[in-house]
């Protein structure tokens, strides 16, 4: 007997897809009538300026170069998302992927310039550093019922300024930024500065030759690109995905079938921590920013995360493309009249389209009302012409 096919607007992923188009082209749209409030002559340039970002540039080796440099951005990204949907597939918020994001830049920052490791062992350190951060939300949350969320955020500010705290060992001394990780030698206002460590800059594979020579797109792009198939079979194919999920799901049937569920919450934090510690490795071990000692606020990574992590419909795979997307989008606030609107406009735009992403459940549930309704009606309609 031939297996019924489901109908193409039936499918999960039809629909998560839809709907993540919807929530995207309904962004666009309030943003532009955002612009329009504040300088109707320019709103049409601006917002096509925001979504063409790199292809501005007249010249293909410009677009090129540009497109690089939004990958670059893009990897830590992805990491910080896959660490928002690692924990929300067990039935956790993550919203703490900032400071497990902050913590893994600490420790790559300063295992590279104050102790001179190199690439590897200053990544594996940062992925330690977000685990620890992520495991002690988990073992609050097992452990003594500490709500995630509560717990996450409270870590983001703690993880900050002791990370400031350990990076003023390393700074600049006539600056608030730490040194320079580069391979090359940097100039800042025609003066040579400060070279620390060029052993930590991750490797380029040759990729720098596809984006016009960009020095900073290497390893971090494919690596993290393989990290998110990575979580995907780890979650969908494996016995501990399925102990994980099923934890999430119900945690006390999860013990009654002899899964250790405390054991699992902590391991899914420090899991997603990891994922965003990671990520940070990923932009600091390029030598693209340094980090400001000063800073008060928490880097805005984690949480455009939990934006991209929704819009790729919480699969592994679509949070590639969800973060390409949303910092395509970021970058390019930068292209637009600074005289006129301010850069943070594209920042709105992505948080619209987060706050629309929350009405993807609803878009799914009156999408399948409709179909259910149309399949009822052609029933009716078949069963009176068989009636007549």
């Amino acid at each position: 007997m031939q297996k019924e096919r489901t109908p193409l607007l039936r499918k999960p992923s039809v629909q998560t897809l839809l709907a993540s188009l919807v929530c995207i082209l309904l962004g666009l749209l309030i943003g532009y009538i955002a612009l329009l409030i504040i300088n109707p002559a320019g709103a049409g340039q601006a917002i096509i300026a925001i979504v063409k970002n790199f292809w501005t540039y007249s010249k293909p080796a410009t677009q090129i170069k540009n497109l690089g440099m939004t990958l670059v951005k893009t990897a830590p990204l992805l990491m910080c998302s896959l660490s928002v949907l690692f924990a929300y597939k067990v039935g956790l918020f993550n919203i703490g992927a900032a400071g497990q994001y902050v913590a893994g830049a600490g420790a790559c920052i300063y295992c590279a310039i104050g102790l001179g490791w190199g690439w590897l062992p200053c990544m594996i350190a940062s992925i330690l550093a977000g685990a620890l951060v992520g495991s002690i939300s988990g073992i609050l949350k097992a452990y003594r019922n500490v709500n995630e969320v509560i717990s996450c955020i409270m870590l983001n500010w703690i993880t900050l300024y002791l990370v400031n705290t350990l990076l003023a060992n390393v700074k600049e001394p006539t600056s608030n930024y730490t040194y320079v990780i580069s391979r090359h030698l940097v100039m800042v206002d025609g003066t040579a500065t400060t070279v620390a460590n060029p052993g930590a800059i991750m490797p380029s594979l040759g990729l720098e030759n596809l984006f016009n020579n960009n020095k900073y797109v290497g390893l971090a792009l494919p690596l993290a690109v393989l990290l998110a198939i990575a979580v995907w079979v780890l979650l969908n194919k494996t016995r501990l995905g399925y102990e994980l999920r099923a934890t999430g799901l119900n945690k006390n049937a999860a013990k009654y079938c002899g899964m250790q569920d405390r054991k699992n919450i902590v391991l899914t934090m420090a899991i997603a921590g990891g994922l965003a510690g990671i990520g940070a490795a990923m932009l600091y071990l390029t030598g693209l920013q340094q980090w400001s000692v000063t800073q008060s606020s928490v880097p805005s990574m984690g949480f455009n995360g939990i934006a991209a992590a929704f819009l790729g419909g919480l699969n592994p795979i679509g949070t590639i493309f969800s973060s390409l997307f949303i910092q395509h989008i970021t970058d390019g606030g930068s292209f637009l009249d600074m005289r006129v609107y301010s850069a943070e406009i594209s920042d709105f735009i992505s948080s619209l389209i987060i706050y629309l992403c929350g009405f993807v459940l609803f878009f799914k549930t009156t999408l399948n009302k409709s179909l259910d309704r149309r399949e009822e009606k052609a029933i009716r309609m078949a069963k009176g012409g068989k009636a007549s």
